[in-house]
């Protein structure tokens, strides 16, 4: 298996490409925290893992706050020794207001996005370092890549920040043997907290873009997160992965 004997920390792993990469790594051997604000659905994916002979564990996690994250990463430490795979997959939408400039919204897409992953960041680092090594995957998106109509602008600078932030980690810790790669999903399933990204009629535009001439759908992103979190990836860092059916290649 891909992950035996791997301990990993996914957040926003209760529902979507979260709680499809809890499972694929699971089957591959891995310990899994699953952490989430959603306590009934992630304890529900934690229980799927375990009835199917998995290991995992749901535990609540605000990722905007410091304090919470501390005691998530020492928690898992103390429990099982080590940390060895921080997935920082949690995020909300911005696709779901009208004012594009709107303020609060850039300030609540900063703080779960970019903060969020940051504070994922500060606290796995140093564990890994003590362990020699590991490896942190950032969801980030094609929206951190590109602009876009009809989502908040605060989108795809947050998600932009998350790429960026990923080759610095990349660089800063290399000689500590973490290696930081980003994921960029293209279209996928509507999320929770999704808008315009959830209307056909959006989605139907947005496929016209798309080489492959569909969505995607959240294992084939899980399947992308194994790859980069696995030792096959093991001289692989601060890179890239498009999820996209080919939508960055127009």
């Amino acid at each position: 298996m891909r992950l035996a004997g791997k301990v990993a920390i996914i957040t926003g792993a209760a529902s979507g490409m979260g709680a499809a990469t809890a499972r694929r790594f699971a089957r591959e051997g891995a310990t899994v925290i699953i952490a989430d604000m959603l306590e009934t659905e992630g304890r529900a994916v934690a229980q799927q893992i375990v009835t199917a002979n998995g290991h995992a564990e749901f535990r609540k996690l605000d990722v905007t706050d410091e304090a919470n994250w501390r005691e998530l990463v020492a928690d898992t430490v103390a429990a099982h020794g080590k940390l060895d795979i921080l997935v920082n997959n949690a995020g909300i939408s911005g696709s779901a207001v009208t004012d594009t400039l709107e303020t609060p919204m850039w300030d609540k897409l900063m703080e779960v996005n970019g903060r969020g992953t940051f504070l994922g960041i500060k606290f796995a680092v140093p564990e890994m370092q003590r362990n020699g090594g590991g490896s942190i995957v950032n969801l980030s998106s094609i929206s951190g890549v590109v602009g876009q109509n009809r989502i908040h602008i605060g989108y795809n600078a947050s998600k932009g920040a998350v790429r960026t932030l990923t080759k610095s980690v990349a660089v800063q810790y290399g000689r500590d043997n973490i290696r930081c790669n980003s994921i960029h999903p293209g279209l996928m399933p509507a999320m929770r907290t999704s808008g315009a990204t959830a209307d056909p009629a959006f989605r139907g535009k947005m496929l016209e873009s798309v080489p492959l001439g569909r969505s995607g759908e959240a294992d084939e992103v899980a399947n992308a997160v194994l790859f980069l979190a696995s030792d096959e990836a093991s001289y692989i860092t601060g890179a890239e992965l498009y999820v996209d059916g080919g939508y960055l290649a127009n």
